[in-house]
């Protein structure tokens, strides 16, 4: 699939990124795309941000800061699932890179291989696109069926009849342009929306 640059995009950095937010932003604009940025240090003002400056991509390290990796994500799949994560890191071990992208993290671009970022972008972007035009309630729809709930149990949680819960289903595949529920459950893991400690029955 041919990717061409966004018009604008909304990159918001992780403070523990700072020392390397000029060079990322150089690189980024240098590869043709145009992008506004924000920087945040807190839970708090990363909450802020997803709803008032609505980033189209996070970007930030894998350190054990207050807002960590792990922490960022957990909220991107509640507040903002539209908006995919990237590691940029100048190295990491494996077990870490396991658990990021079980934990949802798009990619993991290394800071000598920084001519793969905005690629990365651009591609995490188009995979969610998608998410885009579902409603809140589609949106637990997916991270329910991600979760291995039935059709009862997921009537039941939302207090939904199981003729709507499938219709949500049905409209879900539809959207997202898949043509079955695996294909479904693959998709809402691909973009981070189920639980990484859930058991899929065979």
């Amino acid at each position: 699939m041919q990717l061409t640059p966004s018009k604008d995009v909304r990159v918001l950095y992780l403070d523990d990124i700072a020392a390397d937010v000029d060079p990322i932003t150089r690189e980024l604009e240098h590869a043709g795309l145009a992008i506004s940025t924000q920087r945040v240090a807190s839970e708090l003002e990363f909450r802020d941000a997803l709803k008032s400056f609505a980033p189209d991509i996070v970007l930030g390290e894998h350190s054990l800061s207050d807002l960590s990796a792990f922490t960022a994500m957990k909220i991107l799949a509640s507040d903002r699932p539209t908006a995919p994560m990237i590691i940029v890191t100048r190295s990491v071990e494996v077990p870490t890179s396991v658990a990021l992208m079980r934990a949802g993290v798009e990619d993991i671009v290394l800071k000598n291989d920084a001519f793969r970022l905005a690629p990365a972008i651009e591609a995490a972007i188009v995979v969610r696109r998608p998410l885009r035009s579902l409603s809140p309630r589609q949106l637990e729809v997916l991270r329910l069926v991600a979760d291995g709930e039935t059709s009862p149990e997921i009537s039941k949680h939302l207090n939904i009849s199981v003729k709507t819960v499938e219709t949500h289903r049905t409209e879900l595949m539809r959207r997202i342009g898949v043509h079955d529920v695996v294909a479904l459950v693959r998709y809402a893991m691909r973009v981070g929306l189920w639980s990484p400690n859930t058991v899929m029955a065979n």
